[in-house]
């Protein structure tokens, strides 16, 4: 892959079906390192579906993966060292509400990285700090908003010190108010320079903070460009149609 070498992510021909429905038709993409990418497109095009492939929560059913120039397509013996360096923030936070704020950034730390009990801790205090919320460490995810649980589970997949960040409609779950202070985390990741794949409806993030804009439709990829080409000079129909649709409301 040397001709890929500013590439972290490369896609080659992602094919996934489940029975008879065909997620994901042919995708091919690529991500350079330190750029942000926003996946957008309607219900059931395949975002979500390519965004699992990427870490390999679904199996491709045909079709080659990258990551930071491993293959992971068909290579199960380094899944999990690659795995580990891409954090996940789904649309619900999956967090563990027997543990708190602080012992749910500590555990995978200490499984999956090995880390000391203090050493942990202390990485998760500052990854609480990282995203605004210091104060909360003790509590419980009951007692936290929606929009604080986020931003716990984004101080978690932090901490694992992953060279990606993949984001599956992280604000879709939360209430119109909360929505803006887990965009503003996700804001300041990008100006920090983290590789970023972010599967959102959120158009003024998409507009603000992408390098890059990947259009999806029917598991296709239908339009991949710049913020400003997508949103000024759009050129398929199909994307002109969604545009026009969203942008109303």
């Amino acid at each position: 892959m040397t001709d890929e070498k500013d590439n972290i992510i490369v896609i080659k021909d992602i094919y996934k079906y489940f029975g008879d429905v065909k997620a994901l038709n042919g995708v091919s993409m690529s991500v350079e390192r330190g750029k942000v990418v926003v996946v957008i497109g309607p219900s059931g095009s395949g975002k979500s579906t390519m965004l699992r492939c990427i870490n390999h929560l679904e199996n491709p059913t045909q079709g080659d993966i990258w990551i930071d120039g491993e293959k992971l397509t068909g290579a199960p013996k380094q899944l999990n060292a690659v795995r580990a360096e891409i954090g996940m923030v789904f649309q619900l936070f999956n967090l563990f509400p027997h543990l708190t704020a602080l012992e749910n950034i500590t555990l995978a730390q200490k499984v999956v990285r090995g880390r000391s009990k203090a050493e942990a801790t202390e990485i998760a205090l500052e990854q609480l700090q990282r995203v605004g919320i210091p104060e909360k460490a003790d509590a419980y995810p009951r007692k936290l908003s929606g929009g604080q649980q986020q931003r716990v589970a984004i101080a978690r997949a932090l901490a694992m010190n992953p060279k990606i960040m993949l984001f599956d409609e992280p604000t879709s779950a939360l209430d119109p108010e909360m929505i803006k202070e887990v965009l503003d985390v996700m804001l300041d990741l990008a100006r920090e320079g983290m590789t970023m794949v972010c599967v959102s409806h959120e158009m003024g993030f998409a507009r603000s903070a992408a390098d890059e804009i990947i259009f999806m439709d029917d598991g296709l990829i239908v339009e991949h460009t710049t913020p400003h080409g997508l949103f000024n000079d759009p050129q398929h129909d199909r994307t002109k149609l969604f545009l026009s649709q969203i942008l109303q409301h």
